[in-house]
């Protein structure tokens, strides 16, 4: 598909009318000065028609990449036949992706809810969550990203956070399990992560009134600058859940459907949570999310009146785009590529890391990598000025690869291509990144190679 090219991205009544009639969304961010036309499996499209490798999948959704064949022709046949219902009402679509998903996960995770947003779905899940346990305390790690619905919001420890007003009652949190910063340490200097978590519930159990419900955490957090929880986390996470009568909530939004190399990230802790949300990849671009629990919540919060109804839940268009999103990621074993592919671009940030001062941390799992940059590597001091020059210098180069422009953690870089990227593609990609770090003004100080 050609790309368009009807406007130039400096069209000067373009911004003019986005300047007059759009909210500014991002937390005091600008839009960038781009308009994109058109888009098609990893690349997007400006209104110069230059060609930009989509390194963050759209919003981290894209899985499938752009216009997908098969989701194309897929929302095509489904939009004709049935789009939109009654909320009470039921499709073979969702029923369908309902049964796939359960079927896909492990016991324990068997009944399905389907909704549109990630927010949405974090907040029925914590409506589910106190329903169940008849308690209110719901417990998130600082710096998680969960939505900006009122209770999902609550659980959001931003600095976007600031200036509306009180949570919800009983928002309590335990500390983001951060190795590169923590002050938890062993006394060989390893992190000690244990430690800090039994620390946290602690506090936990002293801010709480007796009401603890659950607790609600991401596997990476995304939002936070990448920051992958350590091997055996969840685990322990769900000890003490279970001590506390509170059920464990986790939220796949951008690690679900074979992002970190298997199917669902808990995968790799061999843990199951009480409740999962799924969002953002389930429909590979589209407005589609999940929430599953077990036979056993569901069967008393039925009992008890449970209510979320929205105006989406259950729609058949992007349920059958959900059920054909699985079927592909079974087909084309995508968790087993992202793992394949991951290592490559791990292996690829290492190589750069062993170059370049600036370059603080990588860390991540498959197709979902973060790069932090630092003033000093023993300060460890973030470096948000140069990370943005390094975000602009590979745009220009033909990369949208993100950098975090959250005041307080904009150091941090994530980027999670999709799944269905090319190792031709993905290279192409790196040798941008490559190309920005030697061109960048202030992040040209390579480190002295051993034995020069």
């Amino acid at each position: 598909m050609a790309p368009l090219s009807t406007t130039n991205n400096e069209d000067p009544a373009f911004w003019k009318r986005a300047d007059d009639c759009l909210i500014r969304y991002s937390g005091g961010g600008q839009f960038m000065r781009r308009i994109i036309e058109s888009a098609e499996g990893v690349f997007i499209y400006d209104a110069d028609g230059k060609r930009i490798i989509d390194f963050t999948s759209g919003q981290m959704s894209s899985i499938l990449g752009h216009s997908n064949p098969e989701i194309v022709a897929i929302v095509n046949k489904q939009v004709l036949q049935l789009d939109h219902l009654f909320s009470g009402m039921l499709s073979r679509p969702v029923v369908d992706l309902a049964a796939k998903l359960s079927s896909m996960l492990p016991p324990g995770l068997d009944k399905v809810q389907l909704l549109s947003t990630g927010g949405e779905s974090n907040e029925c899940a914590i409506r589910i969550a106190k329903l169940y346990t008849q308690k209110f305390e719901i417990v998130g790690l600082s710096n998680s990203w969960h939505g900006v619905t009122f209770a999902a919001a609550s659980m959001t420890y931003q600095p976007t956070r600031k200036g509306y007003g009180p949570a919800a009652a009983g928002s309590l949190i335990l500390p983001t399990p951060n190795g590169y910063r923590s002050p938890f340490r062993n006394p060989d200097g390893t992190y000690d992560w244990k430690k800090e978590l039994d620390y946290g519930f602690s506090l936990v159990d002293a801010q709480s009134v007796g009401s603890l419900a659950a607790v609600i955490v991401e596997p990476i957090l995304s939002s936070g600058g990448v920051i992958v929880l350590p091997a055996g986390y969840l685990r322990r996470l769900k000890e003490h859940c279970v001590a506390r009568g509170m059920l464990l909530i986790v939220d796949e939004a951008q690690t679900g459907v074979g992002r970190t190399g298997k199917n669902w990230a808990f995968e790799h802790d061999g843990v199951v949570p009480d409740i999962l949300t799924l969002s953002k990849t389930l429909g590979a671009g589209l407005p589609l999310s999940a929430v599953v629990t077990s036979k056993e919540i569901e069967e008393v919060v039925h009992s008890r009146g449970f209510s979320f109804f929205t105006t989406h839940v259950s729609d058949p268009l992007p349920a059958a785009v959900g059920l054909q999103v699985l079927e592909i990621l079974e087909r084309d074993d995508l968790a087993g590529r992202a793992e394949r592919l991951g290592q490559r671009f791990r292996s690829f940030l290492l190589g750069l890391q062993a170059q370049y001062e600036c370059i603080g941390e990588i860390r991540g799992m498959g197709l979902m990598q973060g790069m932090e940059i630092v003033k000093d590597r023993t300060t460890k001091d973030p470096d948000e000025s140069l990370s943005t020059a390094l975000s602009d210098r590979m745009l220009e180069l033909g990369l949208s690869a993100n950098v975090l422009r959250i005041p307080g953690i904009g150091s941090s870089f994530r980027m999670a291509p999709p799944l269905t990227i090319t190792e031709e593609e993905l290279d192409a990609g790196l040798a941008i990144i490559a190309e920005a770090f030697r061109t960048t003004p202030g992040a040209n100080a390579v480190l002295a190679v051993q034995g020069h």
